[in-house]
């Protein structure tokens, strides 16, 4: 069995999502057809509040539906840690942590409060995603505004 995590707020669910996901779900399936694992660690409205200065416009409970309703999910948990993403990584014990290649320039492990050297003690691999298309939910946020 292969378990691939990746995490966010997944707000205004749209298709960069989706193609983040199936990216995950065809990380998993390639590494352990077909028994495969993909679990979303869902940021909670208080925590997007903190760190993004606004609450997501879809509450927890209906981001947590979408996504439990995405063909390329197994689970969803709850990013209980917050900004310290390490306590939701390892209940999960993932092999892979998949996120979007636009995070190759920023820094990752800061952001997630991890170093490469955890990762490896923890033997997860970090695979980056390629981004598919040129959407956000802010972009969406942004067409509702005009």
């Amino acid at each position: 069995m292969s378990i691939v995590y990746t995490g966010g707020t997944f707000d205004c669910f749209h298709a960069g999502h989706v193609d983040l996901l199936r990216a995950c779900y065809r990380l998993a399936l390639r590494n352990s057809s077909p028994n495969w694992t993909v679990v979303v660690a869902l940021n909670t409205d208080d925590f997007v509040e903190r760190y993004k200065g606004a609450r997501p416009v879809c509450s927890y409970a209906e981001r947590k539906v979408v996504l439990d309703s995405c063909r390329y999910v197994s689970k969803v948990i709850e990013n209980y840690g917050g900004a310290d993403s390490k306590p939701a990584i390892t209940s999960v014990n993932p092999h892979y942590i998949v996120i979007g290649d636009d995070w190759q320039d920023r820094d990752y492990h800061a952001q997630m409060q991890f170093s490469p050297e955890w990762l490896d003690q923890q033997g997860i691999e970090l695979v980056y995603a390629p981004r598919v298309r040129d959407i956000s939910s802010t972009d969406i946020k942004q067409r509702i505004l005009v």
